[in-house]
């Protein structure tokens, strides 16, 4: 088959969508498919056009206000032009699916939206009620919808009235769960992830005064870094949180399966891969109850929070218990990767 992905963005960018679609693309390349991905994150660190693991890969230049949205009407005409049987465009909260929807002809249309109905930001979400009605109507468009949750299912049903097959993120669980622990001086929580207001890391913070055993070891990059960075200052633990930034691919499977126990405190979240490739490293988690984190409340290895105060997190981290990696919690990439496939058949 010709399969033309559409994204907002595409490695090296980092995120769970751009990790997403770079491992459905290269799957499907290595099983013999022609697979190009247009996406609207061309930028001088990166090549307009290259190929990477049998996988071709188009940037167009966008609009992003506030880092969100990646407005680029070029890629309808692209879409328009490519010689495709599928063209299945990801991500509701950006306009390239929208432009997919515009740019489609007789070819099959389908939509995994990635959907949690927020956004990061007051700003971010008056833009997104504007951008509504343009996203309900390219998700009735798709001929096939896919969720990555039962939660993200129910809420495309009561929000667009559109019925999706679940199909959920999958992990490199061999990638994980052979990985070697990472030595710190002392224990840690690990959290990994854009820093971002949404994402509660603040809450954990500020939750480190009830756990004195415990460093706080912070993975990822974000607007909200420094008023995290002084969250730690106001509680006097400066010298127990860690902000690494960006972490590199080879590194993570070590940091997850060095910690004691994986945090996040995420508002929203349509499914929660960081939680995945936790429990595929045989760490524990501790989650904030609602959106698609919900998914993972039944594992053995997961403790949900609704009450987000210091003590509450406190009595979760100590009541989370090791169980060594457990692979058949999480679905492996080439499971995933199939089901796609079957859903084009």
């Amino acid at each position: 088959m010709k399969i033309r992905f559409v994204t907002h963005r595409y490695p090296p960018r980092t995120g769970g969508v751009e990790t997403h679609v770079q491992e459905l693309a290269t799957r499907l390349a290595d099983r013999g498919h022609e697979v190009t991905v247009f996406s609207a994150d061309a930028g001088s660190d990166v090549p307009s056009e290259s190929t990477d693991d049998g996988v071709t890969v188009r940037r167009f230049r966008s609009l992003s206000p506030g880092g969100a949205f990646y407005v680029a009407p070029q890629i309808a005409l692209a879409v328009r032009r490519a010689d495709a049987d599928i063209v299945h465009a990801h991500n509701y909260h950006a306009f390239p699916l929208f432009f997919a929807a515009l740019g489609v002809t007789d070819e099959r249309f389908v939509v995994t939206t990635h959907y949690h109905g927020a956004s990061a930001s007051g700003f971010r979400d008056v833009l997104l009620s504007c951008y509504q009605p343009f996203g309900r109507w390219a998700v009735r468009e798709a001929d096939e919808v896919i969720s990555v949750s039962e939660w993200e299912q129910e809420r495309l049903w009561e929000d667009f009235g559109v019925g999706a097959t679940i199909i959920p993120n999958g992990v490199d669980i061999k990638r994980f769960a052979n990985a070697k622990p990472e030595e710190w001086s002392r224990p840690y929580l690990l959290y990994v992830g854009r820093l971002e207001e949404y994402k509660g890391v603040q809450h954990v913070i500020r939750a480190l005064s009830e756990l004195p055993e415990y460093d706080l070891v912070i993975a990822g990059s974000g607007p909200f870094r420094d008023e995290l960075v002084q969250n730690a200052r106001d509680e006097g633990i400066a010298d127990r949180v860690h902000f690494l930034g960006y972490v590199d691919d080879g590194r993570l499977p070590g940091l997850y399966a060095g910690a004691e126990v994986y945090v996040t405190m995420s508002e929203f979240e349509a499914y929660g891969m960081t939680v995945a490739e936790a429990l595929a490293s045989g760490t524990p988690c501790v989650v904030r109850r609602g959106s698609g984190l919900n998914s993972w409340v039944e594992s053995p290895s997961v403790e949900a929070v609704s009450n987000i105060s210091p003590l509450a997190i406190a009595e979760a981290v100590r009541n989370t218990t090791q169980s060594g990696p457990n692979p058949r919690c999480v679905s492996g990439w080439k499971t995933v990767s199939r089901q796609v496939e079957d859903l084009y058949d």
